[in-house]
């Protein structure tokens, strides 16, 4: 996993344009979205209701393990912080492909 600084490709900053979406759409603090190896995205903002907890990067990764995917690529996370929270890190290990690639917005 590596964090990237500098100019985005283009297919990130499609992934910024989505996540940047969906904290517009849904009002969430949080939002995501990753491309997984087969370039298929996903976004989804945070879900924090009284019986469940999940944060974006959990949704958009269960988003993309339900579907098939076999790992990420590429991550944006938009309001979550500067750092991911511990529990997103070790999803993301658990999930990611070869260098996967994390923007922190």
């Amino acid at each position: 996993m590596t964090d990237a600084t500098g100019e985005l490709s283009p297919e990130d900053a499609k992934l910024v344009v989505l996540a940047r979406a969906t904290l517009a759409r849904t009002g969430a603090a949080e939002a995501a979205a990753i491309r997984d190896l087969d370039g298929r995205t996903y976004a989804a903002a945070a879900v924090d209701m009284p019986s469940l907890h999940v944060s974006a990067l959990g949704v958009c990764v269960a988003m993309a393990y339900s579907s098939g995917s076999r790992g990420v690529e590429a991550v944006v996370v938009m309001g979550g912080g500067s750092e991911l929270a511990p529990n997103d890190a070790a999803l993301l290990h658990e999930f990611e492909g070869d260098h996967v690639v994390v923007h922190l917005l």
